[in-house]
């Protein structure tokens, strides 16, 4: 089968898309062909083996796995004997290892049914990106309905969903993002957009319930004047030019600091993929609150061109890689 591999650590140009064996399918795996796959930030991190310190799971000099790609959508080919949910020939989605591929292999838990209303390469670009937006939003923030949300970063992959997902909460809901982005966001339900290259919103003189943010790029002692007393801050992203060390060095000191001392909460997070979560995401699909947006689309041999593109931190939506 054909795949994309890399096999040294450095920029787009060490992935290739090479002929390799077909995986075979563990007790409590299930074998997928794979229809859609989607590039993520950690695809990059994980080709760049940066911070150093990640080459200590991922291996010092070169990547012990080879094989890069999360999120996936695409049928079943084969189950493992202990696999109860699953059987050939379902349409499924949710994230595996080495999805940037003709076939994978996924954990039962990692999966869910594919909705039927929505495309391969919709339910492709899902498990990331969507359930950092619920678990940012429902978990860490607490949402409720009526509350002023902003999405600081809402053009972006994890920020169409959260956009929608706010929304499907009856939240009110204010979207900060480029120009170019300024009515994409509002299509998907934006009752308010911001454009940050016009108007810089720690300075607007208003206040929001929950800060969800995923560019990290204003500190938090500029953001305590724009929440309520009783407001949260949720930091999920990076940001461009960022680094890992700057993302742990707030999650681990200066969140917890700000939140200690005053009635406010900030909060950093890592997403975890899960069955449960994946299920209401599907639903909320299902049910047409949630749609998930893509950019552009790319052939297997063209990801060092996804991956490429993606790490500028210019891409909007999802950048959806296709396999037919």
């Amino acid at each position: 089968m054909k795949a994309i591999v890399y096999h040294r650590y450095g920029s787009p140009d060490v992935l290739k898309c090479e002929e390799i064996e077909k995986p075979a399918v563990g007790d409590d795996e299930v074998l997928l062909k794979v229809r859609a796959a989607s590039a993520n930030p950690a695809d990059w991190h994980l080709m760049e083996g940066k911070p150093f310190l990640i080459r200590l799971g991922l291996g010092l000099l070169k990547p012990k796995d080879t094989r890069l790609g999360r999120d996936v959508a695409g049928r079943v080919e084969a189950v493992g004997k202990n696999i109860t949910q699953f059987k050939p020939g379902d349409a499924v989605f949710g994230a595996c290892r080495g999805a940037f591929a003709e076939y994978a292999c996924a954990s039962e838990s990692r999966l869910a049914m594919k909705p039927d209303s929505v495309t391969f390469e919709q339910a492709g670009s899902v498990a990331i990106a969507a359930l950092t937006a619920l678990q940012g939003l429902r978990d860490k923030g607490q949402i409720q309905p009526g509350q002023k949300v902003l999405i600081n970063g809402a053009a972006g992959g994890v920020g169409t969903f959260a956009v929608q997902i706010a929304k499907s909460f009856r939240a009110e809901v204010t979207g900060v993002c480029s120009t170019r982005n300024v009515d994409m966001v509002r299509s998907i339900g934006a009752d308010r957009v911001i454009d940050y290259t016009q108007q810089d919103f720690t300075k607007s003189g208003q206040r929001w319930d929950l800060i969800f943010d995923l560019v990290a790029n204003h500190s938090l002692s500029a953001l305590r004047p724009v929440l309520n007393p009783k407001g949260r801050y949720v930091g999920a992203g990076i940001g461009p030019g960022g680094s890992m060390i700057g993302f742990f060095a707030r999650a681990a000191l200066t969140a917890p600091l700000f939140s200690r001392f005053v009635s406010q909460k900030f909060l950093i997070f890592i997403t975890k993929i899960t069955k449960e979560d994946l299920t209401v995401v599907r639903d909320l699909m299902g049910a047409g609150k949630v749609t998930p947006a893509i950019e552009k689309r790319y052939r297997l041999s063209e990801v060092p061109e996804a991956i490429r593109y993606l790490a500028t931190g210019h891409a909007r939506a999802k950048l959806v890689i296709t396999l037919e």
